[in-house]
């Protein structure tokens, strides 16, 4: 009996496999055809998303305004992937970089930046009152 229970599920495996092997997935082909315009749009969402508070920065520098701006220029000469701002906190000049989603991206980029500039940390910029 278990021979024939044994030779029933052997001949349903073969034939499964014949069945698979004989069947085919649809080909086909996807066209978008979306206004121009769209890719603008989304290029200056990006751009407004930067400056919104909700982001993480790094300090760079905090100080006089000669310093501040040796500061960037050394930190632009260094890094490239992002763009060095100076701001004014009365009393100091401060130098501030990037834009990160989440903290995590701000930890991977304070890491390469902390071997230029020790003294770097991150933080979250109060929103500013219209």
């Amino acid at each position: 009996m278990k021979l024939s229970h044994l030779k029933t599920n052997f001949l349903a495996v073969i034939i499964s496999l014949i069945a698979l092997n004989s069947t085919f997935g649809q080909e086909g082909s996807v066209s978008v055809n979306q206004d121009e315009d769209i890719a603008t749009l989304l290029k200056l969402k990006r751009e407004i998303n930067k400056e919104s508070s909700n982001y993480y920065k790094i300090q760079i520098y905090s100080g006089n305004r000669n310093d501040a701006e040796a500061a960037k220029l050394n930190f632009n000469n260094t890094f490239n992937d992002w763009a060095p701002k100076i701001v004014y906190e009365t009393p100091n000049f401060k130098i501030w970089a990037g834009s990160f989603r989440t903290r995590l991206e701000a930890d991977r980029a304070l890491k390469r930046i902390k071997r230029e500039f020790p003294s770097a940390f991150i933080f979250k910029p109060k929103k500013e009152k219209n």
